[in-house]
C-alpha cells in the first residue's frame, strides 16, 4: 500500500486520537492496563511510518484532562507507562531524527514524568526529522481558554486592544502557536467524535476513523491507508469544486 501513496501531497500534520486500549483488554480478559502497555508498539509505528514518509508533525493524544477522572490506580500506572516508555524509546526517536515536544498543561503530571519528558526533549531538540508531540494533561477547551487569559491580560495591560484581537493573533497564543493546524486526524476504536481534542486546529482537518481497530492493534499499515484516503479526497475549505479545480490547472 504503501507504493501508492504520493510523497508530494502528504499531510503535513497528523493528528491521532488513540482510542480502544482498555476495550482491546477486556476482549482478552485483561485488565486496562494491559491494554495500555501493549499500545506502546502502535506508537512506534505511527511514529516510524509518518517520519519514514517525511510527514513533518505527528501530535499523539496521550492524556486528556478528562482522564484525570479515570481510577486511581490507572492513572498512576498510565503516568508510570509515560516514564518508562519514553526512557525506552529514546535511543529509537534519537536514530530516526524525531524531534520531542509537548502540549498541554504538563505541571500537572507528576514530578518522575516532567524530569523524563525535559531530559527526551532536551536530547532530541536538534533533530530536524518528524515533530512528535505528545497532548499531556490537554484538552482544546483548556487550550482556548489559556489563550483567551492571555490575550485578556495583555488587554488590561494595555498591550492590545480590543479590535486588535483576531483569529491569527487568537492562534499565536494557543499551545500550538508555531506548528500547522491539523491536516488529518485519525482515530481507533470506532467512536466518531473528537473528544475535546485540538478545537481550533481540527476546524479543516479530514477525518479519518477506523470502525474495527483498537489501538494496541494498529501498524504501519494503518496509517498508509488513512494517508491514501486523505490524498483521493478534495480539501474545499469553503470553495467550491470548480474553483479548486481552476487553482489547480494555474
Amino acid at each position: 500500500m504503501k507504493e501508492l501513496i504520493d510523497t508530494g501531497n502528504l499531510p503535513k500534520h497528523i493528528a491521532v486520537i488513540m482510542d480502544g486500549n482498555g476495550r482491546w483488554a477486556q476482549n482478552q480478559g485483561a485488565a486496562r492496563v494491559f491494554g495500555h502497555r501493549n499500545a506502546i508498539k502502535a506508537v512506534r509505528e505511527v511514529t516510524e511510518g509518518c517520519a519514514d514518509l517525511g510527514v513533518s508533525y505527528l501530535t499523539l493524544y496521550a492524556f486528556s484532562t478528562e482522564n484525570w477522572a479515570r481510577p486511581e490506580f490507572e492513572v498512576r500506572a498510565l503516568m508510570e507507562l509515560l516514564v518508562q516508555s519514553i526512557r525506552n524509546e529514546l535511543p529509537t526517536m534519537l536514530k530516526n531524527n524525531v524531534r520531542l515536544d509537548t502540549i498541554g498543561n504538563t505541571e500537572s503530571l507528576p514530578k518522575s514524568c516532567r524530569n523524563q519528558l525535559a531530559e527526551a526533549i532536551d536530547a532530541t531538540r536538534d533533530n530536524t526529522g518528524l515533530n512528535l508531540i505528545l497532548a499531556l494533561g490537554y484538552s482544546g477547551k483548556w487550550d482556548i481558554t489559556q489563550a483567551a487569559k492571555k490575550i485578556a491580560e495583555d488587554v488590561r495591560q494595555g498591550v492590545l486592544m480590543p479590535e486588535d484581537i483576531s483569529e491569527d493573533l487568537l492562534s499565536s497564543h494557543l499551545s500550538t502557536k508555531d506548528r500547522p493546524e491539523v491536516d488529518l486526524m485519525l482515530r481507533t476504536g470506532g467512536d466518531h467524535r473528537i473528544s475535546n481534542f485540538l478545537l481550533w486546529q481540527l476546524a479543516y482537518a479530514e477525518l479519518y476513523f477506523y470502525e474495527d481497530l483498537f489501538w494496541p492493534d494498529f501498524r504501519r499499515e494503518h496509517l498508509h491507508e488513512a494517508i491514501l484516503s486523505f490524498q483521493n479526497r478534495e480539501r474545499r475549505f469553503g470553495k467550491t469544486g470548480e474553483q479548486i479545480k481552476a487553482n489547480s490547472a494555474k
